[in-house]
């Protein structure tokens, strides 16, 4: 009888590790997940606030006036923080960054939705620098094509380099005006040169995910204004007052 006991409560005290390991297992890949979702969350953050910072630059460089006078004129706006390029003979480029669109009606602008742009080859003057890439979107076909999961600069829509130094007068005509995109590069404060034209321009949905707490598509952030989060509050007040 004695024997029996023994082995029930030795059975009793396993079957209870077992389940202690178990919550705790549960605790720990809980705390961890939510680490994750902070760190990405906080990265994803990161990535607006130096969009801001981008666009800010572009603001207060006389090299630009072209741009800060045609922003107002824009129905759209992809910033990315960083493009950059490697490679020699076979190079390749991307970056990631946020596009706002602006209502035609009210004047304001969009949250942010997030992609990525790259190639495996770009016309770049900038070797393997770093560069600030500013796009404004002219067009209605320019903000529909960033509804769809990619497309194809040069190919689904058109681009243009914007006009940049002291020659090109906030008042000069616009280059090439059937443009979907207008682009402006920078590298290190400087004209970085950087031509689009082939590159691909895709959605980032997971970013969208992180920023946002659930899935969306494009058109939930910059069509239906179904979600929203106030760490974009600064850029989306500068884009305002900057158009």
């Amino acid at each position: 009888m004695e024997n029996k006991t023994e082995r029930y409560s030795i059975l009793s005290a396993a079957v209870l590790a077992v389940f202690a390991v178990g919550i705790l297992l549960t605790s720990y890949t809980s705390v961890m997940a939510a680490d994750r979702r902070t760190y990405r969350d906080e990265r994803v953050q990161t990535l607006v606030d130096r969009a801001r910072l981008t666009l800010n630059d572009f603001m207060s460089d006389p090299n630009y006036a072209w741009f800060q006078e045609h922003i107002k004129d824009a129905r759209g706006v992809l910033i990315f923080p960083e493009v950059l390029k490697g490679g020699f003979i076979w190079g390749g480029s991307g970056g990631t960054g946020v596009f706002m669109a602006r209502d035609p009606r009210t004047g304001t602008w969009s949250e942010p939705a997030f992609y990525t742009i790259g190639s495996v080859t770009f016309g770049l003057q900038i070797g393997g620098e770093a560069a600030q890439v500013v796009m404004l979107a002219m067009t209605h076909n320019a903000v529909e094509s960033l509804l769809t999961s990619s497309v194809k600069l040069g190919g689904d829509v058109s681009v243009a380099l914007g006009p940049v130094g002291g020659g090109a007068q906030a008042n000069a005509g616009i280059p090439n005006v059937t443009a979907d995109f207008i682009s402006f590069a920078k590298s290190k404060g400087l004209y970085a040169g950087l031509n689009l034209q082939g590159s691909i321009v895709a959605v980032r949905d997971s970013l969208n995910r992180a920023y946002y707490g659930k899935y969306v598509r494009p058109s939930d952030i910059i069509v239906k204004h179904a979600v929203s989060n106030r760490g974009a509050d600064r850029l989306r007040e500068m884009l305002r007052k900057a158009a």
